[in-house]
């Protein structure tokens, strides 16, 4: 039975070194082991040393198997982290984009604004700039790539400006 210390607290370790330490893994997977022994009744401080032997420095913080052995005691099965409030998800769809796409086709004018009215969403920016790539050039909205004859008729505008 190995004897280790780690900041002056005792821990006694029943494992048998692996030939090779685990280098990558999930949380979910040293979650799930940590529930495993758990249920076992092996204490927190001996799961965290048997997780640090095996998956070294990427293993979870002590406090974090302390956290995740109390939600297994109260009943939490899941090892997952629970969704937690804050900016929402962008669900963007390609009819999302094929009707964005259309609105400022028909008039390179628009704004985002103007989109998110008529479309009714609040993600129409980001479909704009980041999908679309389409950005300001004279305060017209143009696709990132041009072909020669839009090149020619953006040059008389410009100069005519």
């Amino acid at each position: 039975m190995a004897v280790r210390w780690k900041n002056a607290t005792r821990w006694r370790s029943n494992s048998v070194k692996m030939a090779a330490p685990l280098a990558t893994c999930t949380k979910e997977e040293q979650r799930s082991v940590s529930r495993f022994l758990r249920s076992e009744g092996v204490k927190s401080i001996e799961i965290h040393g048997r997780i640090e032997t095996q998956y070294g420095d990427a293993c979870l913080s002590l406090q974090q198997v302390y956290e995740w052995s109390r939600k297994f005691l109260n009943g939490v099965g899941s090892v997952t982290d629970s969704p937690r409030p804050g900016q929402a998800h962008r669900v963007v769809t390609p009819e999302a984009i094929a009707a964005v796409e259309a609105i400022v086709k028909e008039n390179r004018r628009v704004t985002v604004h103007e989109i998110a009215a008529h479309l009714d969403m609040s993600h129409e920016h980001h479909i704009v700039h980041d999908v679309l790539q389409f950005h300001k050039v004279s305060a017209i909205r143009v696709p990132p790539q041009l072909s020669a004859e839009l090149k020619n008729e953006l040059l008389i505008t410009a100069r005519n400006i």
